[in-house]
């Protein structure tokens, strides 16, 4: 028997944008940042002169697993170096700057990040201080900004909480959408003559007790009626169920008869 050809390997992730912290005060944003970054799968973190001692235990704490992401970390010196083997850069701002410079939000951002990964292309994400965001000459190293749409009377976010808002962008940009669909459990969903078995029986009922009693209006109200139950996708337990409510309202209805 000839040996079967090996499956096609699936193709490669583009890589992922690099998240590039500039001057982060707290040891415990940083941990809670690698959190939010391994969650949507980036692991390119890099550290623009850290307040905090480095590396630091409890930004290993905070990170709540995410280690690997800490231990990876790079140190830089300045915004340039960290950004200096990409070749496009975005940064993140909740201010508008007099600049001239295209403006994303984050999932238009993604789009773009993932499209040019797919190219080649490496990217990064710049982040600001918690308390004072990117200064203006950090803006300008920039090829555009991303500008998160939040309440405009209060759109204050913690450094950990922007990270995940685009890095969750970015994982949901490469995931494939999978149409809707019903989880019904062990019951099968319900054929369509159960369910024209059921509109026979309920509208016989109807019909008993005068609900339908209208001739010119009965037509219009029965489609109404079975367009209800079409659009619940029964399952077939569901309709036995409902075959059974039917069957004890009439039954209590007769006995008070």
């Amino acid at each position: 028997m000839a040996d079967r050809p090996p499956s096609p390997a699936a193709p490669p992730e583009p890589p992922a944008p690099a998240v590039i912290l500039i001057e982060p005060q707290l040891a415990m944003n940083i941990g809670t940042t690698a959190r939010a970054m391994l969650n949507c799968g980036l692991a390119d973190l890099r550290l623009v002169r850290p307040k905090p001692k480095w590396p630091n235990e409890m930004a290993k704490r905070a990170s709540s697993g995410a280690e690997a992401v800490l231990e990876a970390a790079s140190l830089f010196d300045s915004a340039e170096a960290a950004i200096a083997d990409l070749n496009r850069v975005f940064a993140t701002s909740g201010r508008h700057r007099k600049m001239v410079k295209r403006i994303f939000t984050p999932r238009e951002a993604a789009q773009t990040l993932r499209a040019e990964a797919a190219a080649g292309i490496r990217a990064g994400i710049l982040f600001g201080p918690e308390r004072t965001g990117l200064e203006n000459d950090e803006m300008a190293l920039a090829d555009a900004a991303i500008h998160v749409p939040l309440n405009p009377h209060f759109a204050s976010l913690n450094l950990a909480q922007a990270v995940l808002l685009i890095g969750y962008e970015w994982f949901q940009a490469g995931v494939d959408a999978k149409p809707l669909r019903l989880e019904h459990g062990d019951s099968p969903l319900a054929s369509k003559d159960d369910l024209v078995n059921f509109f026979t029986h309920l509208e016989r009922e109807l019909d008993e007790c005068g609900f339908l009693r209208l001739p010119d209006k009965r037509p219009g109200m029965v489609r109404n009626i079975r367009n209800i139950f079409q659009r619940a996708d029964l399952t077939r337990q569901e309709v036995r169920t409902l075959h059974g409510i039917v069957t004890e309202l009439v039954t209590k209805r007769k006995i008070r008869q």
